[in-house]
């Protein structure tokens, strides 16, 4: 007599959506999983029958999906959100956030970074690309938390608030290669801030970080008019054409924003094979503008989502930001059919997935594939009644439809309970972290 097959857990709901697809749907699907990876997809009686042994999550209203992939991200500026709202991006940026991170301490990091930790994974996000100070922290943190990430301490011409001098910038950042190396869930990146504070040696020497250790090059790169203006004015180019003239584009290249592209610009990224990280609700908020997503997947180039960081969204909630993409590029282009739901869905899963150069690990459900997966509860009023999963997810849910996230085949919620982070101390902490921050500066 054959045993049954084994598998540590049994993922089955209403519901299976394995791809950003509508015609991949599988109703009363599910996933088993075994170690850190997907072992099978299926009808769920099949499954149960193949698997019985098998830990069940059942969701008798369950959605389950692939986790959303954040390319963007801030993580300790969740102790800056609402600090200074409302304002143009250089003002905002020199002085309110840059004084502020000048008063950053690791602790503050550490603990601020947890608070956006538990935000995204209460929302379905279940890996994220960071880019900040006191990266060291940010990486401890999400060690605990069992999160996914790609993970960079920012480099920049001026002595940071982490490091001082940017030779121990360089020596900070080997460390962190060194030490997260053979983690299974933690990347490192090499993180120039932008070329208006990055000299051209500066971007080309971590150019050759990201080439050693064959890792994503994140920058943030046209921004805004006034960032394009800057390096016209220093350089006699744009910012893309800069980059471009240093031998900086590749496959690892993930640009940040690139909100002011004209269609010369666009094909220079996609010929190089660079991948974007696309933020509008930032954007939108700090005024910067639309970047021509539309124009750019046209053009063939591999795009994701990022909600950026909350001093300037203000939330890490990526089925929020899946929603404002899609609806701006339809009022930007004119047109209703632009960024439609299954493109949108795409690119805050397998798109954000590429720009990582992690598509063949995350981004859908299959077979071999990392087991990243969320489940959401559509027993809900604005979920009811359904006939398109992709538009759903992308018009109509919310972070907090999420019921349970696995990351790496280790449950991390269960009925939106964080089970390796402490909620009520993290907020209670962070309380405390935000009336020092106030009291210093009304001082």
């Amino acid at each position: 007599m054959l045993q049954p097959e084994y598998a540590d857990l049994l993922i089955t709901g209403l519901w299976l959506q394995p791809t950003a697809r509508r015609q991949d749907c599988i109703k009363n699907g599910g996933v088993a999983v075994a170690g850190d990876r997907i072992i099978a997809i299926g009808q769920t009686g099949e499954l149960a029958a193949r698997y019985p042994q098998a830990r069940r999550i059942h969701e008798e209203h369950g959605l389950i999906m692939p986790g959303l992939v954040n390319t963007h991200t801030h993580a300790p500026m969740a102790c800056f959100r609402g600090l200074a709202d409302d304002l143009p991006l250089m003002t905002w940026l020199h002085d309110h956030i840059f004084p502020a991170e000048a008063r950053l301490t690791p602790e503050i990091v550490y603990h601020a970074t947890r608070l956006s930790l538990a935000e995204m994974i209460k929302s379905g996000t279940t890996s994220f690309c960071d880019m900040y100070l006191f990266a060291k922290e940010v990486a401890r943190a999400t060690e605990e938390s069992g999160m996914r990430a790609w993970i960079g301490e920012v480099l920049y011409d001026f002595p940071s608030p982490n490091y001082g001098e940017l030779e121990n910038g360089f020596a900070y950042v080997s460390e962190m290669f060194e030490h997260y190396q053979d983690n299974p869930l933690i990347t490192i990146t090499a993180d120039p801030h932008t070329v208006y504070t990055c000299s051209p040696q500066l971007l080309q020497r971590l150019g050759v970080l990201a080439h050693d250790y064959n890792c994503p090059y994140v920058i943030h790169l046209s921004e805004n008019a006034a960032e394009v203006a800057v390096c016209r004015e220093r350089y006699g180019c744009t910012p893309v054409e800069h980059l471009d003239r240093l031998g900086l584009f590749n496959e690892r290249t993930l640009a940040v924003h690139c909100v002011i592209l004209d269609d010369q610009e666009i094909e220079t990224l996609a010929k190089a094979g660079v991948k974007v990280a696309h933020c509008p609700e930032s954007n939108m908020k700090l005024a910067s503008g639309a970047a021509p997503a539309v124009r750019m997947l046209d053009a063939g180039i591999v795009l994701g989502l990022g909600t950026d960081g909350s001093a300037s969204n203000n939330d890490v909630d990526m089925f929020g930001e899946m929603n404002t993409a899609a609806k701006l590029h339809k009022v930007v282009n004119m047109d209703p059919t632009a960024m439609n739901a299954e493109t949108t869905l795409h690119a805050a899963t397998l798109g954000g997935a590429a720009c990582l150069q992690a598509e063949s690990e995350i981004g859908t459900l299959a077979v071999g594939k990392k087991a990243d997966i969320i489940v959401l509860d559509l027993n809900q009023p604005h979920l009811t009644p359904l006939y398109n999963i992709p538009s759903h997810l992308v018009y109509a849910a919310r972070g907090a439809d999420v019921i349970h996230s696995i990351i790496n085949g280790r449950q991390v919620m269960r009925n939106r309970k964080l089970l390796t982070l402490d909620e009520e101390a993290i907020l209670a902490r962070m309380r405390e972290i935000g009336q020092h921050i106030q009291s210093t500066r009304s001082r």
